[in-house]
């Protein structure tokens, strides 16, 4: 289980004080599906970097499986179990798909291994195990290579900072598609995604709603779900979610 208790984040910005963050308390309680959603600038992003020890918060308490982690590096904590997918996936110039998943999942892998973990998120597998992770992979095929070395990392919390960012609509149907999967599938773990996109949030087992920096709506999906409409997205042609007023 993840809490968050009373966590603040302050930067500085010209020598005076900005607060991203005010007292944000919430708990992804194990074989949970949470999506937080809001605006942009909000601070939906900033607590996927507090959880995943990219960022120190500068209030409160971060708790993972009843073990303080606030003061713990990313390395640390991954350690325990916090897997962290970035909003844009890093390349990785001379290593090739397969070493990437050797790495993530911490001991030598099969072919087929490897191969299980690239068509469980709709990768033709011979065509990426060899493939170099680099510029030649679309930002598709790097989001889901990407939740394919969490899959075989098998982490307790997979922590997913806008996945839809930056891939088109066919991408994003396929990523859909893998996380459908991935929430028929939680055993012990739990999955948190910060997202804008109704597709996803239509999965969850709960949604947060987060906004100039505070928590303003949070509970189980149908409670919260019928107070947000949906707009399209001009880039993509997804649905992206709005308050109504």
């Amino acid at each position: 289980m993840l809490e968050l208790q009373n966590v603040s984040y302050t930067v500085e910005d010209e020598g005076r004080p900005v607060e991203i963050l005010k007292d944000v308390s919430f708990k992804v309680d194990d074989q949970k599906f949470v999506v937080i959603t809001g605006p942009n600038g909000g601070g939906k992003s900033t607590i996927a970097r507090l959880i995943s020890g990219v960022a120190a918060p500068t209030g409160g308490r971060i708790i993972f499986d009843g073990k303080d982690v606030t003061g713990l590096s990313i390395t640390d904590r991954a350690k325990l179990g916090i897997g962290y997918a970035l909003q844009q996936p890093v390349r990785f110039k001379g290593i090739d798909v397969k070493d990437l998943l050797r790495i993530a999942a911490g001991h030598d892998l099969t072919t087929d291994e490897a191969c299980g973990y690239l068509s469980r998120v709709g990768l033709c597998a011979r065509d990426y195990i060899n493939r170099e992770v680099n510029a030649s992979l679309s930002g598709g095929e790097l989001k889901r290579i990407e939740i394919a070395t969490l899959l075989a990392r098998k982490p307790k919390l997979s922590v997913f900072d806008e996945p839809e960012a930056g891939i088109d609509l066919w991408s994003f149907q396929n990523l859909i598609r893998v996380f459908e999967i991935m929430r028929s599938e939680i055993e012990d773990g739990s999955i948190l995604i910060i997202s804008h996109q109704e597709r996803i949030l239509d999965i969850a087992d709960e949604i947060i709603v987060v906004a100039d920096g505070q928590i303003e709506r949070q509970g189980p999906k149908d409670e919260i779900f019928p107070h947000l409409v949906g707009t399209t997205s001009a880039i993509s042609g997804c649905t992206r979610l709005v308050e109504r007023s």
